[in-house]
């Protein structure tokens, strides 16, 4: 058996075709139209699955399933996005996994969606850092931090469907001044503010920080160089993704967990305060419990995507 999984973000649409031993064979990356409104996006989605179809039973492969791992909240039971940022445009509302099944003419049943850091999840969970363990929790800190509980090979979505917005709860090192951080969610004081890579870029600019370092990777090339307010930043954003993580154990007791995004890419210089602060917040039991990079890169939603119409 063999399905494609589709991991939709807001800057480009990635496919490919996946075995039944959680395998990739074939992929196609293409730009996410997402100035364009939810329908175009459908049409783009459709063509890039018809397109791999089409290069699988070249091979001999036919696929009459697709999963779909989104961004936004998306209502897994209807396939419905309940909310999305204008990363999309117009992307809230889209009825996604109707509108696929549609154009791609497969049954309803057929097409299956999650939240593109659930499907991540459960990529790692199945082939990746996480594989044969019971229980995992993924937490991705890169443009914004998300995470996913998998247990027995099922991401927990939460009754509205929200679960895994772990960016969202309040945290001590999200302060400047004496006042929270503003956070993208329209909250303040949140992990978010202060933990994922574009924070981390604000908190070096905050402490009087060079104009000309534009993006965090300029950040951390300056850290790398001797720069003191580089190096701040980069501990602040560090020791508030420990303490979250810690306290995320601390509730959740997982088996593992397994850490992604473009921060966890970023080596020991975010690493070390990292787990330094996690270790540090985590009871006694759970002092030992495995705290792993993610394993399988830019093809983990994919596979965990594909993973929802596999079973």
């Amino acid at each position: 058996m063999y399905a494609i999984g589709v991991d939709l973000g807001g800057t480009k649409t990635a496919a490919g075709v996946v075995s039944a031993a959680g395998d990739v064979l074939l992929t196609e990356t293409i730009p996410t139209l997402n100035r364009a409104g939810g329908e175009a996006v459908l049409d783009a989605t459709a063509a890039l699955v018809s397109g791999l179809r089409e290069r699988a039973a070249a091979e001999g492969i036919s696929i009459g399933r697709v999963g779909i791992g989104s961004a936004g909240v998306i209502d897994a039971g209807r396939g419905v996005v309940v909310s999305a940022t204008e990363s999309i445009y117009g992307w809230s509302g889209t009825a996604l996994t109707e509108g696929l099944a549609e154009r791609l003419e497969l049954a309803p049943e057929d097409v299956r969606a999650v939240n593109d850091v659930h499907a991540h999840a459960l990529g790692e969970a199945w082939r990746g850092a996480a594989a044969g363990s019971a229980s995992s929790l993924l937490v991705a800190f890169g443009t914004g931090v998300g995470g996913s509980l998998v247990l027995d090979g099922k991401p927990v979505l939460g009754h509205r469907y929200v679960g895994g917005h772990v960016g969202h709860f309040a945290s001590p090192y999200a302060y400047h001044d004496g006042k929270p951080l503003p956070c993208v969610c329209g909250g303040a004081g949140h992990v978010e503010a202060v933990a994922s890579g574009p924070a981390i870029h604000a908190s070096y600019q905050r402490l009087g920080g060079a104009p000309e370092a534009v993006d965090t990777h300029a950040v951390f090339a300056l850290a790398r160089e001797g720069n003191a307010e580089a190096a701040r930043a980069i501990l602040a954003g560090a020791q508030a993704a420990g303490q979250a993580l810690a306290g995320l154990i601390n509730i959740l007791d997982p088996a593992v967990v397994v850490v992604s995004g473009g921060l966890a890419a970023a080596g020991e210089a975010w690493w070390a305060p990292m787990k330094t602060a996690l270790r540090r917040e985590l009871l006694d039991p759970l002092i030992g419990v495995p705290v792993l990079p993610a394993r399988l890169g830019s093809s983990a939603a994919i596979v965990g995507a594909a993973k929802l119409v596999l079973n």
